[in-house]
C-alpha cells in the first residue's frame, strides 16, 4: 500500500481573528490524484497555500513525506519537491513563454532544463508555438497550461493545482484536464482545487468536500459523484 506523502493532521488557521481552516484532517498518497472541492471561500486556496506557510498553520501539524513542514520556509517546501500552479495563473506578465518555464527551475537548478522544456512543449503543443511570446499577449487557457508546465519544471513528487478551470473556455478545460490525466498514468502525485466538481472528481481516486474551513465529507472520486448531497450542492443536481 503507498505511503502519505502529505498529511494534515488537525490544521487550523487564522487570519487575523478569523478562522479560515479548523481541525483539517486529510492525506494524499503517493501516486494518487486527491481533489478538494467546495463553494468559493471554503477555504481551500489557503489550506494549499498554508503548505508553503503563507499563511503559517496556527495550530495542528503538516507533515510532507515525513517531514514536519508546518513552520519551514517556502523555498524549504519547493526545494523538496513540492510545486504549485496557482489560483489566477500569475505567469510573469514581461517574460516569454521559456523564460517563465526556465523560472520553474529555481527550486532544483537549470540542468534538465532543456531536457524538460522538450517535454512540456510535447504536453501543452500551444507553448511551443508561443515560446518566445511575452505571456501578458496569451489567452487565458494559454496562460494556465503555461502555469503548469513553469510548475512541472521543477520535477515536484506533488503537484498542487489551485483552480486550474477558473474562467477558461470548456473546450480549454477539456484540455488541460486531459492532460492532468496523462500525468497521473505517469504516478505523479497530485492534488487538485477545484470548483468544477464534476471534472475534479472524474479525475481523482479520492476526494475530499470542503465546507466552513472544514472537511465535512470524503470518499473516492465515484463515491462524491454518486453522492446525493454532493450532487446538489456542486454539480447542479445531475
Amino acid at each position: 500500500m503507498s505511503k502519505p506523502i502529505l498529511e494534515f493532521k488537525d490544521v487550523d488557521v487564522f487570519y487575523g481573528p478569523i478562522q479560515a481552516l479548523k481541525k483539517v484532517n486529510l492525506h494524499i498518497n503517493e501516486g494518487e490524484t486527491v481533489s478538494l472541492i467546495g463553494a468559493n471561500g471554503a477555504g481551500k486556496s489557503t489550506l494549499l497555500m498554508s503548505i508553503f506557510g503563507q499563511p503559517r498553520a496556527g495550530g495542528g501539524s503538516i507533515v510532507y513525506n515525513g517531514i514536519d513542514i508546518t513552520q519551514k520556509s517556502s523555498h524549504f517546501v519547493a526545494s523538496n519537491g513540492i510545486a504549485q500552479s496557482p489560483e489566477g495563473r500569475r505567469v510573469f506578465p514581461d517574460m516569454s513563454v521559456e523564460e517563465n518555464l526556465l523560472m520553474g527551475t529555481i527550486p532544483i537548478g537549470a540542468k534538465h532544463a532543456d531536457e524538460d522544456m522538450q517535454r512540456m512543449f510535447e504536453l501543452f503543443p500551444r507553448l511551443l508555438e508561443r515560446r518566445n511570446q511575452r505571456a501578458m499577449t496569451m489567452s487565458g487557457g494559454e496562460q494556465q497550461m503555461l502555469a503548469i508546465a513553469r510548475a512541472l519544471m521543477s520535477r515536484p513528487k506533488l503537484l498542487l493545482l489551485d483552480e486550474p478551470s477558473l474562467g477558461l473556455a470548456p473546450i480549454v478545460v477539456k484540455h488541460i484536464f486531459a492532460t492532468l490525466k496523462e500525468l497521473a498514468k505517469t504516478g505523479m502525485t497530485i492534488f487538485l482545487v477545484e470548483q468544477n466538481a464534476n471534472h475534479a472528481l472524474r479525475l481523482s481516486d479520492r476526494g475530499y468536500v470542503m465546507v466552513n474551513g472544514e472537511i465535512r465529507m470524503t470518499g473516492t472520486g465515484q463515491e462524491l459523484l454518486g453522492n446525493e448531497e454532493v450532487r446538489n450542492a456542486y454539480l447542479g443536481g445531475h
